[in-house]
């Protein structure tokens, strides 16, 4: 059982507040405020357009540059199949050996004329952004300990990517 209680009533309290007077604007300063800000945005603008031009170009130019790279991988091992056919007929101076002989070299020269070219590896120091060591041998006089003794499966490079590390023996 709850009692009924008597409603309060809403006091309203009235704060006054100062009057303020607005600082009357000069329409001259105004215009020139905004002319000086659209003159800023215009600028970043202008900035981002060509920021956005040199990324295309850039990107243009590596699509150019690389952009047969998937295709010249797979003609690189293409070509190592040829090179290790060759192998195989050395001394064979039938059809078979000439017609490889023929494939081996119209596919160097258009992997060269697309940018592709062979790492010299053997006699060379091993370097490995573009080597991989298969094995390595001591190191001898006539072999000094980092160098390439023996390439056992070619690399390439698309211009200044490695398109297949070389496979190599190196002395240790």
């Amino acid at each position: 059982m709850t009692e009924d209680l008597p409603e309060e009533e809403p006091v309203e309290v009235t704060v006054e507040e100062p009057e303020v007077e607005p600082e009357p604007v000069d329409p001259l300063t105004e215009a020139l405020e905004r002319a000086e800000a659209a003159e800023k945005e215009i600028a970043y603008r202008e900035a981002d357009l060509q920021n956005a031009r040199k990324r295309f170009a850039q990107d243009r130019a590596e699509i150019t540059r690389y952009g047969a790279q998937h295709l010249a991988r797979r003609m690189v091992s293409v070509l190592s199949d040829v090179d290790r056919g060759l192998a195989s007929t050395e001394g064979d101076d039938g059809p078979a050996a000439q017609a490889l002989r023929l494939l081996h070299d119209r596919l160097t020269a258009e992997l060269k004329a697309a940018g592709v070219v062979r790492i010299e590896a053997k006699g060379n120091p091993f370097d490995p952004s573009k080597m991989e060591a298969i094995t390595t041998v001591p190191a001898t006089e006539d072999h000094p300990a980092g160098q390439v003794i023996e390439e056992l499966e070619a690399g390439f490079m698309l211009h200044d990517r490695v398109l297949q590390a070389s496979r190599v023996v190196v002395a240790a």
